[in-house]
């Protein structure tokens, strides 16, 4: 897991988040729901601009692990080759980190669009 302060990426806000929460309650006992992920390992790099983004899919293992995948900039590509995306939920000994997996191994279904307002942040 990469430090506090290390990773960059937008930062959910926080009225829509508890909004979003309302809309899609979490099917785990540890709502996440805080942040879409641009780079780790970047401590050194300046944030990225605000951003306008989309909730466009969503993905559960069914044993403790929910995200959803989020469209930024017209695609659902990370430039590290993973996903875009929000940890939803989490259950029992889950991980965040785990979401990039879940998305990859099983993919993920699409929803209605939802537009997203993000800030951006170090974290």
């Amino acid at each position: 897991m990469a430090k506090p302060g290390t990773v960059i990426g937008w930062k959910l806000d926080r009225a829509q988040r508890d909004e979003l929460l309302r809309r899609f309650p979490p099917a785990y006992e540890r709502p996440d729901a805080d942040h879409v992920t641009l780079r780790t390992d970047a401590a050194a790099d300046p944030l990225p601009p605000a951003a306008t983004a989309r909730i466009v899919g969503h993905a559960d293992d069914g044993q403790g692990l929910e995200a959803m995948v989020v469209e930024l900039g017209g695609t659902t590509d990370r430039p590290d080759g993973s996903t875009y995306h929000i940890t939803w939920s989490l259950g029992e000994g889950r991980r965040a980190r785990e979401s990039n997996d879940l998305i990859r191994e099983r993919g993920w279904q699409p929803i209605e669009p939802i537009e997203l307002s993000l800030s951006p942040a170090r974290f």
